[in-house]
């Protein structure tokens, strides 16, 4: 029940007990001389940033060097295991980061482990076997590229998704590998189970094709200079490539992504980059282009003064904006507590606009950190109200060929199968003028442990299928309804395209189901 505060003196009445409590909480550097291996390092060390690098754990004997005994040995095993068995990105993991891993930790309570089993930041920055599904590790559909950038790259690297949009892939590494890492197919060493694809232009000819594309197709004025991450981009290069992006006229929105900010401040922080960075912003503000940096925090954790002090940093360069498009992951960040603690720091503390939260794309062993479309509705509900409008994230899908989507458009839901259905207003490179793009409906899926049982036998005895077989064999009924506390929408007419006709076909009030062929040469009714 709500309690309500009464004060005749000040005339005022204040409800003090709501779904989410405000409270401000100050940030907090971790001290890293907990960990034995770095009891002796001074401050200066710490941040600097070329130590940060060096010191970056890139397998279990670097971690155990610094941790020691503090984890038990079954730790370490699990985490061998899953490098060995289902890992899709290998260990890099720059000190700052570590040290943002139960930082509630006492040294004089004892072992670390159960408090690291736990943890957030390292359920995705370093998980474990325990941590994926037993049954369910993948999704029958999840694909290496779910998002199919690379199919849609008109030179190398360079995605042309959306008709005003692209996305530059600089560079193929990270100061730091997530476990989630959406371009997994591309991104870090190749580990046990995945092979990386690779780039095979050199730097300056790739850049130089991205350059030519840009200034030939006039259509394109917001471009996101990402990798890999910007910050792994040698400045005098990265400050190169910006300034030709700005001589381009056509060219309005230029975002730098990076998660170094959280993971390696210390690269921001550094005197020969804010210079690079006021240099840069200087020329934008003269030529009115809007340039801003978009950083990738899941967990308040994450946020400390060092975060905030390079962000400050960055914008007293001139940057217009720092923003967080984080991912909703299960075990992370999936609760209405842990959004809005992270979006208060962000915003409150660090001076970092809460912007986008993405639902986990459908790469492979990725289920145990994926949500239902269900929560993350209900999670966009539950946060409304308590930040400032323009402060109040987004929770998207990213729909493989469609792009992003507020999760409240979809257009149908089954939620005892798990299968939602989308549709776009525009068209991608990969189809040209097909007719049908615009009005076809392209489906997503819930993870499949999240179903209810009567979704995941249907999916133990069709999972193996290709999808327009799957389809036909479905033996429930789809229009069930849903399980009480998830949100079902209907469908609210045919998928239209642009003059906002019915797909030729089918039957009133219901999407084509299309053949759509995908990059693994198989083709799947989507409907």
């Amino acid at each position: 029940m709500t309690t309500v505060v009464e004060s005749e003196e000040a005339g005022f009445t204040a409800v003090t007990d709501q779904p989410y409590m405000y409270v401000r909480k100050l940030l907090v550097e971790p001290d890293w001389r907990r960990y034995p291996g770095w009891a002796k390092v001074s401050a200066s060390d710490w941040q600097d940033p070329q130590w940060q690098r060096a010191h970056s754990l890139k397998n279990i004997g670097q971690l155990r060097a610094v941790v020691g005994d503090l984890l038990d040995e079954r730790f370490y095993a699990d985490l061998a295991a899953d490098q060995q068995q289902r890992a899709t990105m290998s260990m890099l993991l720059p000190p700052q980061m570590l040290n943002t891993m139960a930082p509630q930790w006492d040294p004089e309570r004892g072992a670390l482990t159960e408090l690291f089993y736990a943890d957030p930041i390292r359920r995705y920055m370093l998980p474990v076997l325990s941590d994926r599904h037993p049954e369910w590790c993948s999704h029958p559909y999840a694909e290496r590229d779910s998002l199919h950038e690379s199919d849609m790259w008109v030179v190398e690297g360079l995605t042309h998704r959306y008709p005003t949009k692209v996305l530059a892939e600089l560079l193929s590494t990270c100061p730091q590998y997530c476990g989630h890492c959406t371009r997994m197919d591309l991104i870090g060493n190749s580990t046990p189970t995945v092979s990386k694809t690779r780039l095979t232009l050199q730097p300056a000819d790739r850049q130089r094709q991205m350059l030519d594309y840009l200034r030939a197709t006039p259509t394109v004025r917001d471009v996101v200079v990402s990798g890999g991450d910007v910050g792994n981009v040698p400045w005098p290069r990265l400050e190169s490539f910006v300034t030709q992006l700005l001589e381009i006229d056509t060219i309005r929105d230029i975002r730098l992504a990076t998660k170094a900010l959280a993971a390696l401040p210390q690269h921001w922080l550094q005197s020969k980059v804010l210079d690079g960075v006021s240099r840069v912003a200087r020329l934008a503000a003269e030529r009115g282009v809007n340039l801003a940096l978009h950083t990738h925090i899941n967990h308040v954790q994450s946020v400390t003064p060092l975060v905030a002090a390079a962000t400050r940093g960055l914008l007293d360069a001139g940057l217009r904006d720092v923003r967080n498009q984080g991912v909703l992951m299960r075990g992370v960040n999936a609760t209405t507590e842990d959004l809005l603690d992270l979006c208060f720091a962000l915003q409150g503390e660090a001076n970092i606009l809460p912007y986008y939260f993405y639902m986990c794309d459908m790469i492979p062993n990725a289920e145990h950190w994926r949500t239902p479309l269900w929560q993350a509705q209900q999670l966009q509900l539950s946060i409304m109200g308590y930040l400032p409008g323009f402060a109040t994230p987004r929770v998207v899908c990213d729909v493989p060929f469609v792009g992003k989507r507020w999760v409240h458009q979809v257009v149908r839901y089954d939620q005892n199968l798990g299968i939602s259905y989308w549709n776009k207003n525009y068209r991608t490179v990969l189809e040209g003028a097909d007719g049908d793009a615009l009005n076809r409906a392209y489906p997503y899926f819930d993870p499949i442990d999240t179903l209810p049982a009567l979704g995941k036998a249907w999916w133990r005895k069709n999972g193996h299928h290709a999808w327009d077989t799957a389809l036909s064999a479905a033996e429930i009924d789809s229009s069930a309804p849903a399980p009480v506390g998830g949100t079902v929408c209907e469908s609210y007419g045919a998928a239209a395209g642009a003059n906002g006709q019915q797909a030729s076909g089918s039957p009133a009030g219901e999407p084509a189901l299309i053949p759509l062929p995908l990059r693994n040469g198989r083709a799947r009714n989507e409907t």
